[in-house]
C-alpha cells in the first residue's frame, strides 16, 4: 500500500469541530485514499480531551503554534482560559498516531489552533488571521511530516508522486 496520510477527522466528514460541525473535503484523491484505506482521521482536539462542542480558542498575540510548544504563548479559549496543556496533548497524541501508522503526511484543516498550516486567527476573537500554524501542525513538522492545508490537496498528490 502507497503512503498513509494522517487527516484532520473534520476533513474526513465527522462533525468534531469547536461548534459541532464538519468541513468535508471533496477531492477526487481523498475519496480515492479513504477508499484505498489510506486515511488516519484524528481530532487534536479531542484527542487532548476537549467535548463537542467547545467555546472556540486562538493562539494569543498574533503568535503561533511554535511559540505556544516553546511556552512563549498560550492557546486561550473566548473566556480566558488557558487550554494550552491540552493543545499539546493532543499534538502529542496526533504525532504518536501519525508515527505508529506510518504517516509521512497530513492534511489538516486551516485556520484552527490545532491544525492550521497555512494561517490561524490573531488571538482577538475578531475573525482576523496571520500566517502561521497551529500546535498540531507545528508538531508534525518538526518532527518531519510534511503538512498540508485543505486548500493544498493538489500539491499533495503531487509531493506523493501520484496522479489525481
Amino acid at each position: 500500500m502507497a503512503g498513509r496520510i494522517l487527516i484532520s477527522a473534520c476533513l474526513a466528514g465527522l462533525a468534531v469541530r469547536y461548534n459541532g460541525s464538519a468541513k468535508p473535503l471533496a477531492h477526487a484523491a481523498v475519496d480515492r485514499w479513504m477508499a484505498e484505506g489510506r486515511l488516519v482521521t484524528l481530532c487534536p482536539e479531542l484527542a487532548g480531551g476537549f467535548q463537542v462542542p467547545r467555546p472556540p480558542a486562538e493562539i494569543e498575540n498574533g503568535l503561533n503554534g511554535d511559540d505556544v510548544l516553546d511556552g512563549r504563548a498560550r492557546v486561550l479559549e473566548i473566556s480566558g482560559g488557558d487550554v494550552s496543556a491540552a493543545y499539546i496533548d493532543g499534538a502529542r497524541i496526533a504525532l504518536d498516531v501519525a508515527r505508529r501508522n506510518d504517516c509521512r503526511h497530513a492534511l489538516l484543516i486551516d485556520g484552527s489552533p490545532s491544525c492550521g498550516s497555512g494561517f490561524v486567527y490573531d488571538g482577538s476573537f475578531s475573525g482576523s488571521r496571520h500566517a502561521g500554524q497551529g500546535v498540531t501542525a507545528a508538531l508534525l513538522r518538526r518532527s518531519g511530516i510534511a503538512v498540508y492545508s485543505d486548500r493544498e490537496v493538489d500539491r499533495l498528490v503531487s509531493d506523493m508522486g501520484e496522479s489525481g
